[in-house]
């Protein structure tokens, strides 16, 4: 019969150490739970010693110089390949509660999942997950081990889940927080469609103007006895800036772009003015700032819902703000919790957050029901988000329509100047020559 070393917990937290000869591991997880302790590791003996035999062979396996043998190089870039999309990540969320919800244990929901999964980066972290529960880890442990992967919020809730025994039904409230934040994402990336089409052909056909059409006007205009006018010559410099220096021009309007994300980035101050003035810019502005509550009360509401402490959900909600200005503002409330104030006030004095939105908080703090308030705020901002999407979009399509309009029209206008000009010479000649011919008869 297999022997297992066990690591476990007493009622006090106190640390204990032990071995059992058991037939498998969760009959040993078993035996472990009834002597009145908590499991946080159980290996079989065995496969411990193995680990610690190979670590310690390890080095003397390492090949020298050419009399080594072949050399296996692996070469890893950070951040390629190995990232899972949200989207594959919500299904597995989804799918995992539902195997959960219908009574198959988890570390058999995981293999399930895995032997499915097409995803190959997701395909071996289930693999590695399903060998940490087997190690004896528990199930957020082991997320945790994949922070690019899970973040916080997905780790913290499903903390909250296995110590409050409701793993399937957190599971599910990850689902759809998930589902709905992309919903939101997907509704805000639609409506920028237009605009950024529309502007992506006005460059282009700006481009082509200058590059083509503009110069055989510069060849018409050189033989003319005048000078052009002021605009004209404008338009025909930035021509030739763009025909003869294109790679130049592209050079620095690419410094100019990572100066300014450098700026935004990398310096506090930068970041602070850019994502104030994301909040307050014109058509865009209220889009942004409705997402933002969106995320705020959704995240929040989830957390404490699903039993994480409130400060440990301020934290979290702070760091996945993805505005400096709102995590600012849940700095504040989280400050004033610890005090053990309200969480109205600092949110009232943000100046973020509407007045309904502040109002039904405080609703929620006095009578108790804070995460229900907080998701039902979310749901309405849900459909506020559209409303905010869809004036958005009515009012950008004319504004761009003539964006484009003015691009053009401002070149025609340009190459037409001389022509008009021209045309008035030419005909004043004529009728001051004209006038000389009838005083001589």
């Amino acid at each position: 019969m297999p022997k297992y070393d066990y690591e476990a917990l007493d009622s006090r937290g106190n640390a204990t150490k032990g071995s059992i000869e058991v037939a498998s591991q969760n009959e040993a997880i078993g035996r472990v739970k009834e002597m009145g302790l908590f499991p946080t590791k159980v290996a079989e003996a065995a496969k411990v010693q193995e680990k610690s035999a190979g670590k310690k062979a390890k080095p003397a396996a390492k090949p020298k110089g050419k009399k080594g043998g072949a050399m296996n190089i692996n070469i890893k870039i950070p951040g390629l390949g190995s990232g899972v999309k949200p989207k594959v990540l919500t299904t597995f969320t989804r799918q995992l509660a539902t195997l959960v919800d219908a009574g198959l244990p988890l570390l058999r929901g995981l293999r399930v999942l895995e032997k499915q999964e097409r995803n190959a980066n997701l395909k071996s972290i289930l693999g590695q997950l399903s060998l940490a529960i087997e190690g004896g880890s528990t199930f957020s442990e082991a997320l945790a081990q994949h922070p690019k992967v899970f973040n916080r919020l997905f780790v913290n809730m499903v903390k909250a889940g296995e110590l409050g025994g409701v793993l399937e039904v957190v599971l599910k409230r990850l689902a759809e927080f998930s589902e709905k934040a992309q919903k939101i994402k997907g509704k805000v990336k639609a409506a920028m469609f237009y605009p950024v089409a529309v502007l992506v052909v006005a460059v282009g056909i700006m481009i082509l103007l200058m590059v083509m059409v503009v110069p055989k006007f510069k060849e018409v205009f050189s033989g003319m006895g005048f000078a052009l006018p002021g605009f004209t010559v404008f338009v025909l410099w930035v021509s030739d800036l763009i025909r003869l220096h294109i790679v130049t021009t592209m050079g620095a309007m690419a410094v100019v772009v990572v100066i300014f994300l450098l700026l935004i980035n990398k310096t506090k101050m930068g970041r602070h003015l850019w994502d104030k003035f994301k909040l307050k810019m014109p058509a865009l502005g209220p889009v942004i700032s409705k997402v933002a509550i969106f995320r705020f009360t959704r995240t929040l509401g989830t957390l404490v819902s699903s039993g994480v402490p409130i400060l440990q959900a301020l934290t979290i909600v702070k760091e996945t703000a993805g505005n400096i200005i709102i995590s600012n503002a849940v700095s504040k409330v989280h400050e004033s919790v610890k005090e053990g104030e309200t969480i109205t006030a600092p949110l009232e004095a943000s100046g973020v957050f509407p007045p309904m939105v502040v109002s039904m908080v405080d609703v929620g703090e006095q009578t108790g029901a804070l995460p229900e308030m907080l998701l039902k705020i979310a749901d309405n901002y849900d459909e506020e988000v559209d409303n905010a999407v869809a004036a958005m979009t009515s009012l950008l399509e004319p504004i761009m329509i003539v964006f484009l309009a003015v691009i053009v029209g401002s070149i025609v206008i340009a190459m037409f100047l001389p022509l008009i000009k021209m045309i008035t010479v030419m005909s004043g000649d004529d009728s001051s020559g004209g006038g000389g011919g009838g005083g001589g008869e």
